[in-house]
């Protein structure tokens, strides 16, 4: 492990605004890790955030640019985001940090685990941001029913999720998906950029990650939906094949080498 690695773990460890816990903690059974705040599921308002303003997870966050965006956006809002890579959140924690953004934290575990750090109805929006595709595991998509199921563990009634990704494979199965469970929609679009936006769509879905705008430079499509997570009703996956995505994105793992039916 490199030193600049092993600063930012230490860096980490320090920060007020993130909380840690493994795998390994969690089988131990022990709770979040941080310098400052003994928190608890159920108590991310009065405990941390000491306000009742709506609580906004980004799953997945990478270096953590959506999260503090939004959360400059809207200060009536409070915005977790989740990661296992501690040294890619740091930018983003020593951003908000620097930045005195108080509705800003930072959660260090792995997203499966999620519906162990917030109580029922604790949630009010998901953002999943350039997650994956998961092209040869189903049950690693963050929008197959294994982690809808946690979401609506967490979230409120009803509560939004909302996908903005360049992957044409996850966006079609999660269409699939939202089709199959008769899920509310509120927007959808295969090309975000050539759609008409209200001005605050466009603030909020402006917001571009470093590996978004490689993507952009690329040539290749931002993909985005919006829609509700109803807790009533058992989740169904949807029974299609799906073409692969063609090209590798940057950072991930190799391609799917399934293929599709012709």
């Amino acid at each position: 492990m490199g030193k600049n690695k092993l600063a930012k773990f230490a860096d980490m460890e320090r920060f007020e605004n993130v909380f840690q816990c493994t795998e390994r903690e969690l089988c131990n059974g022990v709770s979040m890790t941080n310098p400052i705040y003994d928190l608890k599921p159920g108590h991310w308002h009065d405990t941390y955030f000491k306000n009742s303003n709506p609580i906004v997870l980004e799953l997945g966050c990478g270096r953590g640019e959506y999260t503090v965006g939004l959360a400059r956006l809207f200060p009536d809002k409070n915005f977790i985001g989740v990661d296992i890579k501690g040294s890619r959140m740091w930018t983003g924690a020593k951003d908000a940090l620097e930045n005195n953004l108080r509705n800003v934290a930072f959660l260090r575990t792995g997203i499966e685990f999620i519906d162990r750090f917030f109580e029922p109805g604790e949630v009010s929006e998901i953002w999943l941001t350039f997650s994956d595709p998961q092209m040869k595991k189903p049950t690693k998509r963050l929008t197959s029913t294994y982690f809808l199921e946690r979401y609506r563990r967490i979230l409120k009634d009803n509560g939004i999720v909302h996908v903005k990704t360049d992957s044409n494979f996850l966006f079609t199965y999660t269409k699939y998906m939202i089709a199959a469970n008769n899920l509310p929609v509120d927007y959808r679009t295969e090309d975000l950029y050539q759609t008409e936006l209200s001005e605050e769509d466009k603030a909020i879905l402006g917001i571009q990650t470093y590996y978004e705008q490689q993507w952009l430079s690329r040539g290749i499509t931002i993909k985005y939906l919006k829609f509700h997570l109803p807790q009533e009703g058992d989740l169904q996956e949807p029974d299609v094949e799906i073409e692969l995505d063609s090209y590798r994105s940057y950072n991930r793992n190799k391609r799917s080498g399934l293929t599709t039916a012709k």
